[in-house]
């Protein structure tokens, strides 16, 4: 076997290894996305009818409050723990910790803004960003993607077929 088939053999063996690579994380982000869909919409993967008093009036509290300034020492004090105890107890209830809870929930009501038209920066500042590169790291690190990405998604949306009728999913 000549040098060039080994380069050409190699080369074509890492171009198959990065398809799947790529499929493989193409599968994980739609997978990661359609969790977040449902946590979105709820909130949180557990249900919190199963959370003690003290943790659903922090819930309470996160839902009146999440676009405004949260302090886990309010959170805490609400629930009657100390800080380190209701990180703990609200992680093993809710199923993520307040922080990334009340990320989680503001992503949501962000989503619900840039759908309804809202421009990216007055939808980061409504939600409760600090600005809109801090909602966009949050925005990447929950969904997988950008907030400009999923806008281009989303107004997309699945065409139909002008001749048969039959819906066509946009490419991924």
């Amino acid at each position: 076997m000549t040098i060039r088939d080994r380069l050409t053999s190699a080369a074509r063996r890492e171009q198959r290894q990065r398809r799947s690579k790529q499929s493989m994380h193409e599968s994980m982000l739609r997978e990661a996305t359609s969790l977040h869909e449902a946590m979105s919409e709820s909130g949180s993967l557990r249900s919190p009818e199963r959370a003690s008093d003290g943790i659903r009036r922090a819930l309470g509290h996160i839902e009146r409050n999440f676009t405004k300034a949260i302090y886990l020492e309010d959170l805490a004090a609400l629930a009657g723990l100390s800080v380190c105890r209701f990180v703990t107890v609200f992680r093993r209830q809710v199923g993520l910790t307040p922080h990334r809870f009340i990320c989680h929930r503001r992503i949501g009501y962000a989503k619900r803004l840039l759908r309804d038209g809202v421009p990216m920066a007055l939808a980061a500042s409504e939600a409760g960003f600090f600005d809109q590169s801090h909602f966009s790291r949050h925005f990447k690190n929950i969904c997988g993607i950008t907030p400009g990405r999923y806008l281009r998604e989303s107004s997309q949306g699945p065409k139909r077929c002008a001749e048969s009728g039959a819906r066509l999913q946009p490419a991924a």
